[in-house]
């Protein structure tokens, strides 16, 4: 199990040291995190109305080329792979389980064998049926899997698929989406410039 504020700090001291145009956004976003994570199991309770924590995963293939996204069925639009902790603090864990889940792969791995934050996102989320509108806390990971395991499209998504990151970047306008693929980009220049 990792340690979610251990974790956070890792992931504050990375983003205080990397120059990278949401490095700064990022870390002041690790005090918000912080500041949730103090509510103790309510962080983690998909009803708490105020907010709550979710683990998701983008999850890309061995080249780092290519990520899997899902058309999500409840908001339209397409974005990584993840779902609420419903009171499982190990936000990897709850990654890993809603990427398994949501696209039938259970040979998922993450980049890091030492799980590490990847991005960190607060969002909100509509109002629906009995739902009010509140805000997720997302906590995301970096996933990997081979892109010829086989998809099952789960309930939760009207469709999932492979895209080539530049074809996923015009599928979305959304930033933090944007903000995940560059950050992949980083990485897999990093990676194949050693």
């Amino acid at each position: 199990m990792i340690d979610f504020l251990a974790s956070l700090q890792d992931y504050e001291a990375r983003c205080s040291t990397h120059p990278s145009p949401y490095a700064k956004e990022q870390w002041l976003l690790c005090e918000k995190f912080r500041t949730l994570w103090q509510r103790g199991k309510r962080a983690l309770d998909r009803h708490d109305w105020e907010g709550h924590l979710t683990g998701s995963g983008l999850v890309t293939d061995e080249s780092m080329g290519q990520v899997l996204l899902t058309l999500h069925a409840k908001l339209g639009l397409w974005l990584q792979l993840g779902g609420h902790a419903d009171f499982d603090p190990d936000l990897a864990r709850v990654a890993l389980r809603e990427c398994q889940e949501e696209s039938g792969i259970n040979d998922l791995h993450f980049v890091n064998e030492d799980p590490s934050i990847f991005d960190l996102d607060i969002h909100w989320i509509p109002e629906r049926k009995n739902e009010p509108g509140h805000w997720h806390y997302d906590v995301r990971f970096l996933l990997w899997a081979k892109r010829e395991t086989p998809l099952v499209v789960s309930s939760e998504s009207n469709d999932l698929k492979w895209l080539a990151v530049r074809e996923a970047y015009s599928l979305t306008r959304e930033i933090s989406m944007h903000r995940q693929f560059d950050k992949l980009g980083e990485m897999r220049n990093s990676a194949f410039s050693r």
